[in-house]
């Protein structure tokens, strides 16, 4: 039986012909059973492996590329960022948050079910980057250091992909006083919940500030919400048991 074509999103952003962006969906004809139903692609969740390694044969497929071409990370809410290359990750993924490429078909990739996924490339199509930005790793500086990999000479651009809205996403007092000790203006990320002690706080927001603070004024994405639409994304905050999207991109 042929499966359906595989869903997902493609960034709306003037990245140059040479870059290839997608995001999955969790609805894309995948193989996981409830609650990873379907298309789930982290192999840490609970997942039978045989699913999930079906799912990622199928996501290399639809790329037309080899599996050995996309690099998987352990993700620990980092700041470290790899040379995609030099990493081969399909034995062992290394401990990373970030990963960049500068050459063809090699798939720099980050798995998400709340968190933030940021793709950036550059402005000559010779450079691209996937970060992994919850809130511990955009506390932890991870944009900054994906954006301090870049060595060339032209301008980056970033997408941001589906995370959970400002709208559904209560944090404590301890998570807004880390935040404002790294900067006073990330104050406007944080908006007072209903419970006391408590605030909703905007990633997009907060993403979009790290980057400028980075130099890079051309953001996109960010219109997204993984907790209110279960249709298409997987939530941690929303389930606790549940998939992982991904978010990846590469230079043809």
């Amino acid at each position: 039986m042929r499966l359906p074509d595989l869903q997902w999103i493609i960034p709306d952003w003037p990245a140059p012909a040479s870059v290839v962006a997608r995001s999955t969906l969790r609805c894309s004809g995948g193989v996981s059973l409830p609650p990873y139903d379907d298309f789930n692609l982290g192999a840490h969740v609970g997942d039978s492996p045989a699913h999930v390694h079906l799912n990622r044969q199928r996501l290399a497929t639809a790329l037309g590329l080899t599996p050995e071409s996309i690099h998987w990370l352990n993700q620990v809410h980092g700041r470290c960022v790899l040379h995609a290359e030099a990493e081969p990750s399909h034995l062992q993924p290394p401990e990373a948050d970030a990963a960049y490429a500068t050459s063809a078909s090699q798939v720099c990739l980050v798995m998400t079910a709340d968190c933030l996924p940021v793709l950036l490339c550059d402005d000559q199509g010779s450079w691209v980057a996937a970060a992994h930005a919850g809130w511990r790793g955009l506390a932890a500086g991870v944009l900054e250091a994906t954006c301090a990999a870049y060595g060339g000479s032209g301008h980056l651009m970033a997408w941001l992909g589906p995370a959970i809205s400002g709208a559904a996403f209560e944090v404590g007092e301890e998570v807004r006083a880390q935040y404002l000790a790294l900067s006073p203006q990330l104050a406007a990320c944080f908006l007072p919940a209903d419970r006391a002690g408590k605030w909703y706080l905007d990633l997009y927001a907060a993403a979009r500030q790290r980057l400028a603070l980075a130099g890079i004024k051309s953001v996109y994405g960010g219109a997204y919400c993984t907790f209110l639409d279960a249709r298409r994304f997987f939530s941690y905050r929303r389930d606790g048991v549940t998939g992982r999207m991904a978010s990846l991109i590469y230079l043809k």
